[in-house]
């Protein structure tokens, strides 16, 4: 179960403020994968971001006792090393000592080439992903936050993600953000709607995606 308690989250604009969450409290299942729905700019990929720990609420806790991974597709990595150096470097926080072999398994799956032994901040935001993803494929995380990566990449690279989903779900479950609906039925059982800085619960991904479509 993943906990936030009396979380706002909110951002400068010109506008004045914007909230992305405002006094939540909240239980996330971890038993079941979870899609996240909202409209543009509702705040699905900050509540990624606090889950995940690159980012802070204003206000508030967010506590789990699961392992997480990083948002895959956000991955927050060091932008002067390339792939294979900050492959190694997660590698060691997280103890593996086949660093080798798990570069191989990255360098097949993210398949871009050279450009995996070149800094990440030279990629593409889709090159970042496919590099993200393949490396978060790689460790063994309770929940998974995947933000909007089957939408990067051919047909076959997509594929090749949503084959490896499903793989992980047998063991793990996902917190995913998408804009493909049928991505969010296909590998997600419940919904959250984020909408004004609030979140609903459903305990039916299709209900969660007819909800959201009469919004937009």
């Amino acid at each position: 179960m993943i906990e936030l308690k009396n979380v706002t989250k909110s951002y400068a604009t010109k506008r004045g403020r914007k909230y992305a969450l405002r006094n939540v409290s909240f239980k996330i299942p971890t038993n079941a994968s979870v899609g996240i729905l909202g409209r543009n700019g509702a705040g699905k990929s900050t509540l990624l971001r606090l889950i995940g720990k690159i980012d802070y609420p204003d206000r508030g806790l967010i506590q789990s006792s699961a392992s997480i991974s990083w948002p895959v597709g956000l991955g927050a990595f060091q932008g002067s090393m390339t792939a294979r150096e900050n492959t190694r470097f997660v590698c060691r926080i997280h103890g593996v000592e086949d660093a080798a072999e798990v570069e191989r398994q990255v360098a097949e799956f993210a398949d871009i080439g050279d450009y995996f032994d070149m800094p990440i901040q030279s990629y593409s935001s889709g090159m970042r992903s496919r590099f993200s993803f393949g490396l978060s494929m790689s460790f063994r995380f309770d929940v998974y936050l995947v933000d909007e990566v089957t939408a990067v990449g051919d047909k076959n690279f997509r594929a090749k993600c949503s084959a490896a989903m499903t793989a992980k779900q047998e063991t793990s479950s996902f917190i995913m953000v998408s804009h493909n609906l049928n991505e969010l039925i296909k590998h997600c059982e419940v919904g959250l709607l984020l909408n004004d800085g609030q979140l609903t619960y459903y305990d039916d991904i299709r209900e969660a995606v007819a909800s959201y479509k009469k919004m937009v």
